[in-house]
């Protein structure tokens, strides 16, 4: 079955960067495109970010140019490096893909950014 796992969570200062890992498990990992999303207390979850079975990237305009998706087909692993985080990043950070007409999300893992 589809598996999906985050780590690299934590508690950070404004500025500060964080990497985030998503090992993934049950499919083959290079024929999918592997997506970042995340929600805030009190707020829907929202996407933040993708990357095609190619490489091509695509982010939210609220994360773009501080953060970077990359994946790395030998592991089975999509990561997130943020940079540059602010106040407003915090929240439950979900591994995303859409696989035989479902999605699935791994369990999150929490991003607080506060000084």
């Amino acid at each position: 079955q589809v598996q999906l796992v985050e780590s690299g969570g934590g508690s950070v200062q404004p500025g500060g960067s964080l990497r985030l890992s998503c090992v993934a498990s049950g499919f083959t990992f290079s024929n999918y495109a592997m997506r970042w999303y995340r929600q805030a207390p009190g707020k829907e979850r929202e996407w933040v970010a993708i990357i095609s079975t190619g490489g091509n990237t695509n982010y939210a305009d609220s994360v773009k140019g501080r953060f970077t998706i990359s994946r790395d087909n030998a592991k089975n692993t999509v990561s997130l490096q943020m940079n540059s985080l602010k106040p407003e990043d915090t929240a439950v950070y979900y591994c995303h893909v859409f696989y035989g007409l479902n999605n699935y999300w791994g369990q999150g893992t929490q991003v607080t950014v506060s000084s």
